[in-house]
């Protein structure tokens, strides 16, 4: 721990905090208004540490801000802390590599960067509000989607067994439709006797496999039962969006935040799912470029969308009849309409912001 002289810092100066955030420490810097480093100190990541640490920052004078690095991970513990004592809160962006490599790493340091950070205002953003409704979706919906690949992975091992498996019982169950295949594979009887052969370990792998796809299947619906009015009591108006169900919904609910009046604009919304193109223009050449960032959950959800209003929306099936014979790609149109989607429902999402752009939205 470093600090400096005891009279500089009994004045009531205005000081910023910055935090590194680890499983089991937090290492806290503090910076003045002139940018003079006053202190830093290492804290345990728990509920006594957190009180700690603010009580720690505030001894230095006025605490205007403070920046967390990580606040969706290792910080959201001390995040929802200082949130409620009414501190402010910037989410720190990862240091500037080039910096890095010029002044080194270390918890110190980087906390130190993270209080300057916030201070200038630089590689900041507002951090998620992790204690209403939406983050009680996003655990939810944790769950569901690690049994829905879970699932896949049964059905997938399901069928890569059948290929290889001895003839009977290749015959048996080949051609046989997924939910047909899944039942049957749950009532084979292997023998245990004969373990040894390999028609019977098939038989033991198929039915643990289908018996495991049964059981994640249950526990998808019984999430889903959860999750569906969840997300209707969150915001009612945005599962009656074409193309917008409560999964796209609750992907998009949980991409925006509790405070989803942290997006300024439609562009950042854009700019946070990944649709957003990125202008790649120089000297006569004007052009923009495939945006690979983003939230690619909310990128896939808003995908989803695409293909379920180019087949029903009349709308879109027009907007994409006049786009082809202009000469697009399929995969142009694509990214155009999932812009144009991303438009229309971030005025869903944050319903206090003026819908002018709704009609032109497809």
């Amino acid at each position: 721990m470093t600090t400096i002289a005891p009279e500089i810092v009994l004045g009531q100066v205005q000081v910023a905090g910055g935090v590194d955030t680890h499983a089991d420490t937090h290492t806290a810097a503090v910076v003045d208004t002139a940018g003079r480093k006053l202190g830093d100190r290492q804290f345990d990541a728990t509920a006594a540490g957190y009180r700690q640490l603010l009580a720690w920052l505030r001894s230095f004078g006025t605490l205007l801000v403070v920046g967390i690095e990580g606040t969706g991970a290792y910080g959201a513990g001390l995040a929802r802390h200082l949130r409620l004592e009414g501190v402010a809160l910037l989410e720190i962006d990862r240091p500037d590599r080039k910096l890095r490599r010029l002044a080194g790493k270390s918890d110190p340091l980087d906390a130190e960067a993270a209080a300057r950070a916030a201070l200038a205002r630089a590689r900041t953003g507002t951090p998620k509000d992790r204690s209403g409704q939406v983050e009680a979706l996003r655990n939810l919906r944790v769950a569901r989607s690690s049994a829905v690949a879970q699932r896949a992975d049964c059905q997938r091992q399901i069928k890569s067994l059948i290929v290889t498996a001895v003839e009977p019982l290749r015959a048996q169950l080949r051609g046989l439709k997924s939910a047909r295949l899944i039942d049957t594979c749950a009532g084979l009887r292997p023998d245990p006797a004969r373990i040894g052969e390999p028609e019977q370990a098939a038989k033991t792998a198929l039915r643990t496999l289908a018996r495991r796809h049964t059981a994640l299947t249950e526990e998808i619906d019984e999430l889903d039962k959860l999750i569906g009015p969840l997300v209707t009591a969150i915001n009612p108006d945005l599962m009656t969006q074409t193309g917008v169900g409560a999964d796209v919904a609750g992907q998009l609910l949980v991409t925006a935040g509790q405070n989803a009046d942290r997006l300024h604009s439609e562009p950042a919304f854009a700019m946070l799912c990944g649709v957003a193109p990125i202008p790649a223009s120089s000297g006569k050449t004007h052009r923009h470029r495939l945006n690979r960032g983003g939230d690619r959950q909310a990128n896939a959800a808003l995908y989803r969308v695409v293909l379920c209003r180019t087949r029903w929306d009349p709308r879109t099936r027009a907007y994409v009849e006049r786009r082809t014979k202009e000469g697009l790609s399929k995969k142009d149109i694509i990214r155009c309409l999932k812009r144009m989607i991303a438009r229309e429902l971030y005025y869903v999402l944050r319903p206090t912001q003026p819908a002018e752009n709704l009609a032109s939205a497809a």
